[in-house]
């Protein structure tokens, strides 16, 4: 069996910081159901300005590991941008850190 490897779309600490907030909230694409993340929770968890957290969710979308999508409100500044971890994603997040326990010994 191969030991798990660094998934160098995730090992950039901002991105880590995003899989994780969105993995262990529970905002994870499940087989029966799917469960977001709002976008303001998400940015104030990994502590992430509004740009950074969009260009690191655009490369997170592009590997498929997030989703999102925009529920419209009476005005763009009352619109509620949902994320969601993919099951991908969440495999992803589940080696990469398997790999990261591994090389810290634990």
């Amino acid at each position: 069996m191969n030991a798990p490897a660094i998934d160098p779309v995730i090992h950039p600490l901002a991105r880590l910081k995003i899989c994780a907030a969105l993995y262990h909230a529970g905002a994870v694409e499940k087989l029966s159901s799917r469960h977001e993340m709002r976008f303001s929770a998400l940015k104030a968890q990994a502590d992430l300005s509004d740009s950074a957290l969009s260009k690191q969710l655009a490369t997170l979308e592009e590997h498929g590991y997030v989703t999102r999508f925009r529920e419209y409100g009476s005005s763009r500044a009352k619109d509620t941008v949902w994320v969601t971890l993919t099951a991908a994603g969440a495999r992803a997040f589940e080696n990469h850190t398997a790999a990261l326990r591994e090389i810290a010994g634990g």
